[in-house]
């Protein structure tokens, strides 16, 4: 147990600081192989964990290649200069605009396309419209978590959840949109009220005219309205989304590389194989957690049966856990506990461990990755700021987002 601890502390912190911008397996591979050759993991079940998160990891490779040939096809300029000609110079039009465009990037692509992707053009509007742009720089990091609810293939913790449940991707869809929708618009009335200063900042006199209209990327929109389909479809055919992904990352890799916009090295690139390495090893890392103690512990501390107080107890501890140790960790811990209890406790889970990160920088990658975004266009995000934001919004989207699947549970059944 203490070797598992210490492996799983040093993975995290390593994954947390990434020093020198080096990549998160690094530390996650020799961990897990050390567990492996001391006997904490037997060989045989980290082979077990590896072919469990294999289908999910994979999806989650052709998801990353599609949004980002959606860059190199344009989506993201042509919805920084929407963004800018809807705003007309007011910061609360851009909020408003922003939040629209970032909640469905991260519904559709995931929260990898939100902060790497959308982040910067954001950066970029604000900046050419001489506004501030911090709201909406938080605007993105909370998005990139707490919209991340709607879909399967928002968010690796979802996939996981996904699979755990055992939904359908309609199914999975239909019962958290009430929770999406709910979670989305308390985070911008927060929002707005946290940054209300910073807003009512109009433009400054000089700020340019956005006089170019949008270009709209047909083929890209289309491409993925029928991948999403495909998602739906598949899996009422009982067969992986992944192949729906993977079909759409194929049509537009193969228009990008015969326009010359993207290269067979950056489309391999895109899927970031090491990240994916990662995900493997840190699942065989909590496992042995999991098999000496941790699990019984948990257990414990999970409340039990699918009442509303039930289920905010389970995503209270979900969140809790996401900002102690990660919320990838803390989905892999809380899955195999809650499964028994039906897919409302596993959606539970998935609200706690999307939400709950919004409260500190530890709670997910992808808080991190903002930090370095916005660190890089010289945007302050103290450690202390960011949990000022996140104790404005985390308490009331939780509960909204518990009592709009509770609903969604009584009356769409799961």
């Amino acid at each position: 147990m203490t070797l598992a601890l210490v492996a799983l502390a040093v993975v995290l912190a390593f994954a947390l600081a990434r020093p020198r911008g080096l990549p998160e397996a690094l530390a996650a591979v020799p961990a897990a192989g050390l567990l492996i050759a001391a006997g904490v993991v037997s060989s045989e079940a980290a082979l077990a964990e590896i072919a469990r998160l294999a289908p999910v990891v994979g999806f989650l490779a052709t998801v990353l290649v599609l949004a980002k040939l959606c860059d190199d096809e344009g989506l993201f300029h042509a919805a920084g200069v929407a963004m800018a000609r809807r705003s007309a110079g007011d910061p609360r039009r851009l909020l408003a605009t922003v939040f629209v465009i970032a909640a469905v990037t991260t519904a559709v692509l995931s929260l990898d396309a939100t902060v790497v992707l959308l982040t910067p053009v954001v950066l970029a509007t604000a900046r050419a419209m001489r506004v501030p742009s911090r709201p909406h720089a938080y605007a993105t990091a909370h998005l990139a978590n707490s919209a991340s609810l709607l879909l399967p293939v928002s968010n690796l913790t979802n996939l996981l959840a996904f699979s755990a449940a055992g939904l359908t991707f309609a199914h999975f869809t239909a019962v958290m949109t009430l929770p999406w929708l709910l979670v989305i618009g308390a985070e911008f009335v927060l929002l707005r009220w946290f940054f209300r200063r910073e807003l009512a900042v109009p433009a400054e006199d000089d700020a340019p005219d956005i006089a170019e209209p949008p270009e709209v990327p047909v083929f890209v929109l289309s491409v993925l309205g029928l991948t999403l389909a495909g998602f739906a479809v598949t899996s009422l055919l009982d067969v992986s989304p992944a192949w729906a992904a993977l079909g759409g990352a194929i049509v537009l890799g193969v228009r990008a590389l015969a326009r010359g916009r993207t290269t067979v090295v950056g489309i391999v690139a895109a899927a970031n194989v090491p990240f994916l390495a990662f995900v493997l090893c840190l699942g065989v890392v909590v496992a042995g957690v999991m098999q000496h103690g941790l699990g019984d512990a948990m257990r414990h501390l999970l409340p039990i049966g699918t009442t509303l107080p039930a289920l905010l107890g389970v995503a209270v501890v979900a969140a809790l856990l996401a900002n102690l140790v990660n919320n990838l960790p803390a989905v892999l811990v809380l899955l195999p506990l809650v499964a028994g209890a039906g897919p409302a406790a596993v959606l539970a889970v998935l609200i706690g461990v999307n939400v709950g990160p919004n409260l500190t920088y530890p709670g997910s990658l992808s808080n991190l990755l903002w930090r370095h975004v916005v660190h890089r266009d010289r945007i302050a995000a103290p450690f202390a700021e960011f949990t000022l934001v996140g104790l404005c919004t985390v308490p009331v989207t939780l509960v909204l987002g518990v009592l709009g699947l509770w609903c969604s549970v009584r009356y769409l059944g799961v």
